[in-house]
């Protein structure tokens, strides 16, 4: 390896990935439940709080660090370098949302995790049969993608 190259490949020459500077909602881009809470939350985020990616996407394999084999059964929740995965995940976004669903948020933060998350993995096991699965990830319309990452 050349001086250049090892240079190069230096820590101290690396660049961290770039993070954004909204939080990001991560969800699974063939989910049709999934695409309807986006667009849910889009209808609602008046002050464009949220950016949001497939989980299957560049920036949930950078920023989430996740593995090849990785499995896309939990929306994923990134707000300033932490992760909120499952019911945590959705409770951190109502309340960011804030208005009514900042009190939805504080009202389903009361419930232990535990029992959150039962409630959570049922959904999740049933979303493809009820809301149907894509063969690919939801493409943003013209209006939104500004707030999509890839």
């Amino acid at each position: 390896m050349s001086k250049t190259a090892a240079a190069n490949s230096s820590p101290e020459n690396q660049q961290p990935p770039e993070q954004p500077t909204r939080p990001v909602i991560f969800f699974d881009g063939v989910c049709g439940l999934c695409d309807h809470f986006v667009n849910f939350i889009m209808a609602r985020d008046h002050n464009r709080r949220f950016l949001f990616a497939p989980l299957q996407g560049t920036t949930a394999g950078k920023l989430l660090n996740l593995p090849d084999n990785a499995t896309f059964d939990s929306v994923v929740f990134w707000d300033a370098g932490k992760t909120f995965q499952k019911s945590s995940a959705v409770v951190r976004i109502f309340y960011k949302l804030g208005g009514i669903w900042r009190v939805l948020g504080a009202l389903l933060w009361v419930i232990p995790r535990p029992l959150r998350d039962v409630g959570y993995r049922l959904v999740a096991r049933w979303r493809y049969r009820l809301f149907g699965k894509k063969e690919v990830c939801r493409m943003p319309k013209p209006d939104e993608r500004e707030r999509f990452l890839d």
